[in-house]
């Protein structure tokens, strides 16, 4: 459904509000109904998979409710990041995101595998990361899971999970949205239905959409502009409950997403082709330390798409056609899940959870930040197909020895095709002016697994814990890089094999497979099955020291699967995949609610033992020198803290903060570095993204008049610096040749600390049913940025947004 479609459903839908009844609230930039604040309230979470008091969970969970979520405008991935220290976000090359959860994450841009923190709609499992793009509206909280998660929710969750809790059909009908308009054009539109239908069944219809207009200039072109926002998501929940003790859930949510990507800026470039330095130093252009400030390709002359003189496989002069290869997004994602509780004797009751995910897309994206041909992706295309299926048994909550016991299966199968364009790096003769690479990869999974969660209360007071599961997973990758016609690879690559090969070969031409092999000669796909298995766990102790004050301690173990890469390599050995990673945590907390729960306060100490680190790293290619690759770092160690309070000091007033501190260390590994020097010791390195603090504050202010209710409220976040790759500060680009850099940068693959601010003020009715909200975001205009990303021969940052403010009107009946 298009942004069109919905805003004519909301033409017919005139009252709507912003939020429902108490714990159904979207996430629109609106309150909801104020109804105590003399102390705070009880949160319920499914951490264990069960619904219990997250102040009476043993575990490091945050929770951020329907209603924070509204009044702070948590829209999106980075919004949520930004909400949770220790939480970090960073858009990928290839524009999918990487979560880090306490410095264990994947940065990885291709889009057939796995995270390390997981994230679910309901415990129905968006098991790629993509999926989770457009999943923040009409929600009751949003639980994150800190630490390995494997015991419950599966292997791939080392680094935590993040569940989205959708709002559910209330007892009467109640109906809401809202409408805001912002700077660039920026409109958003919510909107949601809710209510029984009949004594056994109940609705609830959410919508969003949101547009923004181009944010970005061209620094090389002043009146092209680029980044427009476009999507539309939508999400429909029936529950039926047939007879006594039989309940259903379906849950159908999808989204359509036009966005563009976004623009990079390019900062330095180091050319691996001497043959280059001339034609790319003339022409180079900084950005200034401004967010809209970047370049990218708009159209170039294609060499192939013109004439080739067949003796020398050169471009006839003025034979090349324009090729519009512009930025452009056309991305889509349904899933459809079905949940059944069914209670069986003795208070045990089966639950199934089944769910199919398919997501499509269609996207040009370039990768360097210039208006040259570096690395250019015109096309980027796939799909995912996803299958999820639990069963579980589990009895009741209130019985003093509590398990659940049950098994997962999976079946994927994606598909990735990426075609690079390199006119500006590699269109040379020496290598008889190869300009075009093309790559499928096209895997199937299957995983399943059996576990078992247990809790034991030896006393009132005393609780110990224990979790097992037994994880297989099966990848059978089929990959193929090839070359389109005028691209010439296939060219270069029947020379090669003539030179280096083992065995004889049938010429190939550009649709054929050009990797070489381990015969050294081209014409196969690389086809390769990775099988393993492993065996998460989780101990712990839980000790109610008080009513309100509960300490534990949990050791556990978590794995993340293998990957294969989508990568156009010129050797099999690029291709190999990086087997499956293991956290070991260990760590201790306290949750207290003192002073009548006036206050809230959570502290956790952790210390993680990392093995085989996923990450994407170099290696040294023979023909092309520094190229991608994923590989394994042995080992590594990560230790920190955290804190988060929340203080009630007086009726309408609400501070909430919290501190993460991490300290990463590699403690073994030695490999290519991004410059491409070889046996580089990182030991002693950070990991990536972790950055050594980060920290948010909020103050929320209601003041209740017989008049109606104003409210303002602010909200801080603040990380330090942080490694966007491995060994960034100790990559000294000055003494690399053929290199130029923008000035006033020092580390090339360091994320900068930054502090931003968020702001809100409003006015609610007396009534309730209506309200009106100014905020901004990032209002002091804060440069900062999230990535920074290498293409061949350049790189460049991926800055965040600039300041963005608004207004927003809702309405609400009931």
């Amino acid at each position: 459904m298009n942004r069109w479609k919905i805003m004519f459903l909301l033409a017919g839908c005139a009252p709507c509000v912003a939020f429902g009844q108490a714990g159904s609230a979207s996430t629109a930039a609106t309150p909801p109904v104020h109804v105590d604040d003399s102390s705070l309230g009880e949160i319920i979470v499914t951490a264990n998979k069960r619904e219990e008091n997250i102040e009476k969970v043993g575990l490091s969970v945050q929770a951020i409710s329907g209603a924070q979520l509204a009044e702070r405008r948590i829209i999106s991935l980075e919004d949520v990041a930004a909400a949770v220290p220790g939480l970090s976000y960073a858009p990928s090359a290839n524009n999918t995101p990487i979560f880090t959860m306490r410095g264990v994450g994947f940065n990885e841009s291709s889009l057939g595998v796995y995270p390390a923190v997981s994230v679910y709609v309901d415990q129905a499992p968006l098991p790629f990361p993509v999926m989770a793009a457009h999943s923040a509206y009409d929600l009751e909280r949003i639980e994150v899971l800190k630490g390995p998660q494997g015991t419950l929710f599966g292997q791939n969750s080392t680094g935590g999970a993040i569940n989205y809790i959708a709002a559910k059909p209330s007892n009467t009908f109640t109906a809401g949205g809202d409408f805001s308009l912002g700077n660039f054009n920026d409109t958003d539109v919510n909107a949601f239905a809710s209510g029984p239908i009949s004594d056994t069944v109940g609705v609830r219809v959410a919508i969003t959409s949101h547009h923004m207009d181009d944010w970005q200039y061209s620094i090389t072109r002043p009146n092209d502009t680029n980044g427009h926002q476009s999507y539309s998501a939508g999400r429909g929940l029936l529950e039926w409950r047939p007879k006594e003790g039989i309940r259903l859930a379906f849950n159908f949510n999808g989204w359509v997403d036009t966005s563009q990507p976004q623009a990079w800026q390019m900062i330095g470039v180091r050319t691996q082709h001497p043959e280059f330095q001339a034609l790319q130093f003339p022409v180079i252009n900084f950005v200034p330390n401004n967010p809209r400030a970047a370049d990218w390709t708009r159209s170039f002359l294609d060499p192939a798409l013109g004439v080739v003189n067949p003796a020398t496989g050169a471009l006839v002069p003025g034979t090349a056609q324009l090729h519009d290869i512009s930025p452009f997004g056309d991305r889509s994602f349904e899933q459809g899940a079905l949940r059944a509780d069914i209670d069986l004797m003795q208070g045990i009751t089966l639950t199934s959870l089944t769910s199919y995910d398919n997501y499509k897309q269609h996207q040009s994206i370039d990768n360097d930040g210039t208006a040259l041909v570096i690395e250019n992706f015109p096309i980027m295309d796939g799909y995912i197909h996803s299958l999820n299926q639990e069963l579980r048994l589990a009895n009741a909550t209130t019985d003093r020895f509590r398990w659940i016991l049950g098994g997962n299966y999976e079946h994927s199968i994606t598909f990735e095709t990426q075609l690079n364009r390199y006119l500006h790096t590699a269109y040379i003769p020496a290598n008889l002016y190869i300009n075009a690479s093309d790559i499928n990869n096209t895997q199937h999974i299957r995983n399943y697994a059996f576990f078992n969660n247990s809790e034991f209360s030896v006393t009132d007071k005393l609780t110990l814990k224990a979790g097992v599961r037994y994880t297989s997973s099966q990848n059978r990758a089929d990959i193929c890089s090839f070359t389109i016609p005028g691209g010439n690879v296939d060219k270069l690559f029947n020379v090669l094999g003539n030179l280096l090969g083992k065995v004889p070969f049938t010429p190939i031409g550009p649709s054929s497979c050009y990797t070489l092999n381990s015969n050294l000669v081209p014409g196969q796909p690389f086809i390769s099955t990775l099988a393993e298995s492993n065996v998460s766990w989780r101990g712990g102790i839980d000790y109610q020291i008080l009513p309100n004050t509960l300490a534990y301690a949990n050791v556990s173990r978590g794995y993340k699967a293998g990957s294969f890469p989508s990568l156009a390599a010129a050797l099999f050995t690029a291709l190999e995949p990086v087997k499956q990673e293991s956290v070991t945590a260990y760590e201790i907390g306290l949750k207290t609610q003192p002073f009548d729960r006036m206050v809230t306060l959570n502290t956790a100490i952790f210390y993680y033992d990392y093995k085989d680190k996923q990450v994407r790293g170099k290696l040294a290619d023979p023909l092309f020198g520094a190229l991608e690759a994923l590989v394994n770092v042995p080992k590594s160690q990560i230790y920190g803290a955290e804190a988060d309070a929340t203080v009630l000091p007086m009726r309408g007033l609400v501070f909430s903060g919290n501190l993460t501190y991490l300290h990463s260390k590699i403690q073994d590994y030695t490999g290519i570095n991004y410059l491409g020097q070889p046996n580089f010791n990182s030991a002693g390195d950070p990991l990536p993204f972790t950055p050594t603090w980060s920290a948010s504050v909020n103050a929320d202010y209601r003041m209740a008049r017989e008049w109606g209710t104003p409210y303002v409220g602010i909200s801080v976040n603040t990380r330090s610096e942080q490694d966007a790759a491995i060994s960034a500060q100790r990559l000294n680009y000055f003494s690399e040749p053929n290199v130029v850099l923008r000035s006033g940068v020092g580390c090339v693959y360091c994320v900068a600390g930054y502090t931003t601010a968020d702001a809100r003020i409003g006015y609610e009715s007396k009534d309730g049913r209506w309200n009106v909200a100014l905020w901004g975001k990032n209002i002091f205009n804060k440069y900062y940025w999230t990535n920074v990303i290498a293409a061949y021969d350049d790189s460049a940052r991926i800055a965040g947004m600039p300041a963005t403010y608004g207004v927003t009107f809702g309405y609400k009946m009931e």
